[in-house]
């Protein structure tokens, strides 16, 4: 070991040990980015809503519009709960507040007005009376919220029985509540708190309290309490951990189990807001609207009563983005309870994460120093794709939340220092290598280059090379219709993604000209099968080209498709460094050159995006190739014999292309006869052609108007041909 490496396993070191005890402490900043990470989760697998016997009671717009603005009277109010309680409902639950008189009892109108005869006070109704009695005997749950003033305590309407170690310090606690009217505190068949997230102070709820504690007695939530009383249940069995005092493990009410984390919340596993969910309060109130559906919805449900009307301020903000009625959320609790379908995360995921951290770490500190970093890359990348397999397969399947962020970042930002100081101190040779030729040689090559220094001669060299061009078709017209920024953009969107198959199929990006591209296989160094990777190549390319135009990459719309044209040619030519002493170019030049250039430009006259010379197609046996006819390229005394390029060599296997090649076969006989068939057969090629590639059938569209390229031609009318 040199004492570079050993200088650089205890920079690595110290700083995965940095890192391991940052994921340890867990600052803020990493909460709010693992919660962010499992509220991707559930916008990319939410839970479907489910047809449940849980329903909202809107006090919408409508419901507004219909009886006024709120607050109601609690005569309607009563009035709400008698229509439910006749329809058949479980549980009425009111996410409202009734901490003060009702201000619209006449009792309380007429209180201060002069002269009032006291007498008469005392027959008027009071709405507070007439909804005390409403909700007597009724399966009616009222909310309280939580303040920081007063004493007041609620009182508490079911019993609670424990197992394990005591958990009466695990939840949030409850320092005081706002009263409630005593008539109604009394004749209530549950209280619970409406409170979503009381000690977060994320706008996101994700997770809720289902209990909170003064430290002696525990409060149920809102919803937990509608579920008891739909049930008839009187007790709530907390699960505390076996060893663990204040730690909360899992709640059971009536026949169902909810599972806890150790502060007694439920991880919220939301569905998108729907409008299944809701049923408008205008509907239950008014007389003349009992129709069947109404009451089938709300027969057996869950019932909370709430409000979604913009004025009333109740939003709250899910894991999905969507801003929904607080009221909805309780609703969605109970949903999740009864669909059985939860989400944890469990006491040993920290230990695990921070595990994985300094495992990690360690070994691509290793990796770096002691192998390469390329090495050390690929195992990062293979960290990286395990840990959001891992922690996604566990959402989707278990419900289970681990965090995949923190062990790619601290495996990101481990590999990061321990390549910038390799980079730095040992592989100084190297980088003069990768300057060089890094901006045109794949991968693959510079790795070769960098490993056989003899593979690499500089200067003039004749050699075979395959010599790709790229056009874009109609240029000049796109360019008109755009600002010049606008053409750069696009340019640079489309070149940079056809270029990317000339690296992938270890070719050389030689220049880009214009709206054009020059690529060349087998130089630098030897490649193998150059002709053929070359046509993997411009393949990729149509195939990336069809995807950007499906997408709209290029913002033309869907009316205007952008195509290219790629001529191939295999030769020899001299490939070397060109240019002045002091700034050149990696380039090739020669006839090679030239008839690839020209090849490209054939594309617009036979209607096709793919063409490759005759020398080319001998170097491809097996592709599905088909001849395009003889054309006389500029500056060339004999006309060149060029091939369509169809696909690769799984194209040609298939029975399709099979019949296609007959067909075209039989085509071209008839064109070299002039027979009056051409037309006939060209057009069942067309047929053909469609299920192979789309660019076919403007090709054999237009095929029979080039019979003149099928047709043999005298050596010495060749040359004023190509003139």
């Amino acid at each position: 070991m040199t004492r570079a490496q050993q200088l650089g396993v205890v920079i690595g070191l110290a700083v995965v040990v940095v890192l391991t005890l940052l994921r340890a402490s867990d600052p803020q900043l990493l909460k709010q980015a693992r919660d962010v990470t499992f509220d991707e989760y559930q916008r990319l697998s939410p839970r479907a809503y489910e047809p449940m016997p849980v329903k909202v009671v809107d006090i919408d717009e409508a419901s507004l519009r219909a009886f006024g603005q709120w607050p109601w009277p609690r005569d309607r109010l009563a009035k709400l709960t008698d229509r439910l309680a006749e329809m058949g409902a479980s549980a009425i639950a009111f996410d409202i507040l009734f901490a003060e008189p009702d201000r619209l009892s006449p009792r309380n109108v007429l209180r201060d007005v002069p002269e009032i005869d006291p007498t008469l006070l005392e027959r008027l109704p009071d709405n507070d009376e007439v909804f005390a009695q409403s909700i007597a005997e009724k399966p009616v749950v009222l909310g309280f919220g939580l303040t920081n003033e007063g004493s007041y305590l609620p009182p508490v309407k079911a019993g609670f029985a424990f197992t394990g170690e005591s958990p009466i310090g695990a939840p949030p606690r409850i320092l005081s509540a706002t009263p409630l009217r005593p008539q109604l505190e009394s004749n209530a068949a549950g209280l619970g708190h409406i409170s979503l997230n009381p000690s977060d102070s994320s706008a996101v709820v994700r997770a809720v309290p289902l209990f909170l504690s003064d430290g002696q007695q525990l409060y149920p939530s809102l919803a937990m309490e509608a579920l008891r009383v739909a049930q008839g249940a009187s007790t709530y069995v907390i699960a505390g951990a076996p060893d663990l005092p204040d730690t909360m493990t899992a709640a059971k009410i009536g026949d169902f189990v909810v599972p806890l984390t150790a502060a007694g919340e439920l991880w919220l596993y939301v569905s998108p807001d729907t409008t299944e969910r809701y049923v408008s309060a205008r509907r239950i109130l008014e007389d003349g609207d009992m129709s069947p559906d109404v009451s089938a919805a709300i027969e057996g449900s869950i019932v909370f009563i709430g409000t979604s009307a913009a004025g009333l301020q109740d939003v709250r903000t899910t894991a999905l983005g969507q801003n929904v009625p607080g009221v909805s959320l309780h609703a969605q609790i109970v949903e999740q309870i009864l669909s059985g379908h939860y989400l944890s995360r469990p006491d040993w995921a920290n230990g695990l994460e921070i595990l994985a951290i300094a495992i990690a770490g360690c070994l691509l500190v290793l990796l770096t120093t002691f192998v390469s970093p390329v090495m050390a890359l690929a195992c990062g990348m293979a960290i990286t794709a395990l840990a959001l397999v891992a922690s996604w397969v566990a959402f989707a399947y278990a419900g289970l939340l681990f965090d995949p962020l923190a062990p790619i970042l601290a495996a990101s930002i481990t590999h990061f220092s321990a390549t910038a100081f390799r980079f730095l101190v040992t592989d100084r040779e190297r980088r003069e290598v990768r300057q060089a030729f890094g901006r045109y040689l794949s991968p693959s090559l510079l790795y070769r280059i960098e490993h056989n220094r003899n593979a690499l001669r500089l200067g003039g060299d004749d050699r075979e090379l395959t010599v790709m061009f790229v056009d874009v078709r109609s240029f000049t017209e796109i360019s008109e219709r755009m600002a010049p920024t606008d053409v750069v953009t696009f340019l640079n969107t489309l070149l940079d993604a056809l270029s990317r198959h000339v690296i992938a199929n270890e070719g050389t990006l030689d220049k880009f000209i214009g709206d054009s591209i020059m690529a060349f296989w087998n130089a630098p160094v030897d490649v193998a099968n150059h002709p053929r990777k070359a046509l993997r190549a411009a393949l990729g390319m149509r195939e990336t080209l069809a995807r950007l135009n499906a997408d709209d990459a290029f913002g033309f719309g869907a009316t205007q498709a952008v195509g290219i044209g790629i001529g191939i040619h295999t030769g020899i030519a001299c490939v070397g460094n060109m240019g002045a002493e002091t700034r050149f170019n990696y380039s090739a030049v020669g006839d090679t050159v030239n008839i690839a250039a020209r090849i490209e430009a054939a594309c617009k006259e036979v209607s096709f995006d793919i063409l490759v010379s005759e020398a080319t197609a001998q170097a491809l046996p097996g592709c599905a190739l088909l001849e395009a006819g003889a054309l006389g390229l500029k500056g060339k005394t004999t006309r060149t014999r060029l091939f369509a390029v169809a696909g690769d060599e799984g194209v040609a296997s298939s029975l399709d292309f099979g019949e296609l090649h007959r067909l075209h076969s039989r085509l071209i006989e008839n064109l070299r006869a002039r027979a009056s068939t051409s037309r006939s057969l060209a057009n069942a090629a067309k047929l053909k052609a469609a299920a192979i590639t789309p660019g076919l059938v403007t090709f054999y569209g237009r095929i029979t108007r080039r019979a003149e390229h099928f047709i043999d031609v005298p050596a010495e009318q060749e040359s004023r041909i190509a003139e």
